[in-house]
This record gives C-alpha cells, sequence and structure tokens, in this order.
C-alpha cells in the first residue's frame, strides 16, 4: 500500500474527543500539578561540582608537565575549594524534594488494574535503509497471533526498504520529511487510526528487538498507559550490541534525570528504546501534545510529555539483539550517543525544541 498522505493527528484526537474526555473522568486521571523540580536540579548541580573538583585535581598533570604551576595552581585551587558549593547545594535541593515534598509529588490513587478487553494489537516499524533485515522484521511481528497488522514508515529509504516491506505484507507509508521524530510520530499517528486494536505497538524493523517481547509488554498494559521497554537487563542483551557501555550507563543517567523531574510518577532507566506499547486511547490525547521535528531524542520527549500530561507510565525489561546493518541513529559511535544525551538533557531540563 503506498500512501505518503499524512493524517493530522489533531484532528484524529478530536473525533475520539467525547470518549477520551468521558473515560478520563471515570478514571479520575488528571494532568500533575505543576512543581519545581528540586531533585532534578540538585542532581545537575551536584553532579557540576563533582565535575568542578574532579577538573581542578586533574589541573596538576598541565600544571608540572608543561611548567605551568604558577599559573595553574590558583585556578586549581579555585576549582577544588569552591566546587563544594554546588554540590552542597545539590544535595540540599535533592533532599529537600526527597524528604519533604515526595510523599506530595505521588498521584494519590490505587495501583491501577485497568485489564484490556482487546488484546489484539496493531504494530508499527520505523524504517530508515533496512532493505537487509525489513522483511524478516515483518514476518516477525506478522507472525505473533495477537497482531492484527503490521504497519512500516519508510523515512524516505534510497534503497528497497519500502518496496521489501510491502512485498513481506505490511501496510507501508513513506514518511518525506527526514527525522527519526518525524518517522516514530508518523508511525505513531497511522497505527492509532485503527479501531478495532485498542493496543499500539511501537518498534523498529532493524531485527533489535523481537516480537515475543509483546507478551511481556501486555503483561504490564492493565497497570498503565504507555509501557516502555528497557534494555538495561543485561541476561536480556547479547554480548554485542550497537549500545556501547559509554551509551549504556549514558542511558540510565538521562532516565534517572528524567525520573528526577517527575518525582514519584514513574522509574525510568531507558529514555532511548523505540520498542514501547501505547493504549490508543491515551495515544491519541498525547499525539496533538508531541513535536515531530525533534530528531533522535524523540523518545526521551515521548516520554517526559507522556508524564507531564499525567498519563501512567511502566518499564519493562525486553531483549535487545544486534542489528542488521549499519546504525544510522544515536547508537553510530560514543560522540554521537554523547550529542543525543546532552540534546536529551536540555530537552530535559528546558523544554523540548525541534527543528521544525
Amino acid at each position: 500500500m503506498r500512501n505518503d498522505w499524512k493524517p493530522d493527528p489533531a484532528s484524529v484526537a478530536e473525533a475520539d474527543r467525547p470518549a477520551l474526555d468521558q473515560l478520563r473522568r471515570e478514571l479520575g486521571v488528571a494532568a500533575p500539578r505543576k512543581h519545581v523540580p528540586l531533585l532534578l536540579w540538585g542532581a545537575l548541580s551536584f553532579c557540576f561540582g563533582l565535575a568542578m573538583y574532579l577538573g581542578g585535581v586533574l589541573l596538576v598533570f598541565p600544571r608540572y608537565l608543561f611548567g605551568l604551576n604558577s599559573v595553574l595552581e590558583p585556578v586549581s585551587e579555585w576549582m577544588v575549594w569552591y566546587s563544594g558549593v554546588p554540590i552542597v547545594l545539590g544535595l540540599g535541593l535533592a533532599l529537600t524534594d526527597l524528604l519533604l515534598f515526595f510523599e506530595g509529588r505521588k498521584p494519590d490513587v490505587p495501583v491501577r488494574y485497568e485489564p484490556l478487553a482487546n488484546r489484539s494489537v496493531t504494530v508499527a516499524l520505523t524504517a530508515y535503509n533496512d532493505e537487509e533485515c525489513i522483511a524478516e522484521a515483518v514476518a516477525d511481528f506478522r507472525a505473533h497471533p495477537l497482531v492484527s497488522r503490521v504497519i512500516v514508515v519508510s523515512n524516505n529509504s534510497s534503497d528497497r526498504t519500502f518496496e521489501r516491506a510491502e512485498a513481506a505484507g505490511a501496510i507501508t507509508f513513506n514518511e518525506l520529511q527526514p527525522g527519526y521524530g518525524r518517522c516514530v510520530h508518523r508511525c505513531l499517528t497511522e497505527a492509532a487510526q485503527h479501531r478495532d486494536t485498542d493496543i499500539v505497538v511501537l518498534c523498529e524493523g532493524d531485527l533489535t528487538f523481537r516480537a515475543y517481547d509483546i507478551e511481556k509488554l501486555l503483561a504490564y498494559a492493565p497497570h498503565s498507559d504507555i509501557v516502555n521497554g528497557t534494555r538495561t537487563a543485561e541476561p536480556l542483551r547479547q554480548p554485542v550490541t550497537q549500545l556501547s557501555t559509554f551509551m549504556y550507563y549514558g542511558n540510565i543517567f538521562v532516565g534517572k534525570l528524567l525520573e528526577a523531574k517527575h518525582l514519584g510518577r514513574g522509574t525510568i532507566t531507558d529514555v532511548g528504546t523505540t520498542y514501547k506499547l501505547c493504549r490508543r486511547d491515551r495515544l491519541l490525547e498525547l499525539l496533538p501534545q508531541l513535536d515531530p521535528s525533534v530528531n533522535l531524542e524523540f523518545n526521551a520527549h515521548f516520554l517526559d510529555t507522556a508524564l507531564a500530561q499525567g498519563h501512567v507510565l511502566v518499564e519493562c525489561p525486553i531483549t535487545f539483539h544486534k542489528r542488521v546493518g549499519l546504525s544510522k541513529g544515536g547508537n553510530i559511535n560514543n560522540l554521537r550517543g554523547l550529542s543525543v544525551g546532552l540534546a536529551m538533557i536540555r530537552g530535559i531540563v528546558f523544554g523540548w525544541k525541534g527543528g521544525r
């Protein structure tokens, strides 16, 4: 199916608005109250102070190796001495949030248990120049008994990704505007139009994930609006993947910053995974709030926006495999991973600004 027409997520959501509003009233769901994320700012202040201290200590090497002691010694002493200010400030902010405000941050509602009346899912796969593996990925998900259809959105691939996905039986779309965020947003928008399934599963077409993990995502679905897959369970990761040790721990670090921002609303260890499950009705509410021009950091933007809107998010450990072909996103190398991670932190702290 060739289709370059793009539905407007706002109009899609508006069509379901009465039912969505009624559902939210019945569940007592409301967006969380605004608060200053003291724990987030405290963590950043502490990290800044620690970096100051280490930087001051490490200046000992150029001081003595290059004979710059007279110039750098005052700088080194100043950095080491005053690094205590942001460290103590950070600890104070963090303890204030944890000891005084934590209980008030947590939603005062019972543990969610909302069984799925319809366990069938619509799967949407992102793809960009994945001709080597897209057909196998489509076949894997189509073979799952709970998958009603597989959608593939090719991000204007220059190879035969589109044709091979179509030949494998996927409903195929071509997203002409470049960017990971635009491709993911198109996937979610197209999948949310299918009213015969209540669940949308987002994934990638590069064989880093497997269809059998849908069962695990569905097991968590009664407790949440969004189930985010996490690649941090070591026994579930292949020994060699595109997620390096630096990216692995950096991912957890950024996840904890997002968790600190939304204190009491979720446990987050993976802000970079595409594999996630969304209830269709909640997704229709969320789509108009997302900015598809946010690029490689879109998954963090998605989670941050969902939590800010009051949606319930839980994580589920999923398996993670070596991709087929070359990585083209944030996992190309550690330098690219650092760039994406810093963009995520900037978005979490100062707000999300895409390329438009």
